[in-house]
């Protein structure tokens, strides 16, 4: 895809919490935009690094030793295999970084918080805005 891709469109058209969607794809990452609220559980990708932006509002990762709360513009990387889950007390926009075919509950096996796979934002009619 070679349009402008807006993420303040993208983020318009989220209209579920924990349901990451694909905005690009690229060298065998995808580039993920999650609409974050509540608490998700604790969990580690074993094999895949993640790195979360914050786009909108305040997030928190939580590690078992520490907590980082982030703003707008702020990103940490969480290491593969490093336990962690995500939060937010409002709603918030994450773009997340990550190998394509992540699963969004890592270790965990399915539940209310797995989202499907490879989900793009835009419909195969829609051109990036």
């Amino acid at each position: 895809m070679t349009a402008k891709i807006s993420v303040d469109e993208c983020c318009s058209r989220l209209d579920e919490p924990w349901r990451p969607r694909v905005i690009a794809a690229l060298n065998g990452q995808e580039v993920k935009l999650i609409r974050v609220k509540g608490v998700f559980p604790w969990h580690r990708h074993d094999d895949a690094d993640e790195f979360f932006l914050v786009w909108k509002g305040r997030f928190s990762v939580e590690f078992r030793d520490r907590r980082v709360d982030m703003s707008e513009g702020d990103c940490v990387l969480v290491p593969r295999g490093v336990e962690h889950r995500t939060s937010a007390a409002e709603d918030a926009y994450v773009l997340c970084f990550e190998p394509a075919g992540t699963v969004n509950t890592g270790n965990l096996p399915a539940n209310d918080f797995t989202a499907p796979g490879g989900v793009s934002i835009f419909d195969t009619d829609d051109d990036a805005k």
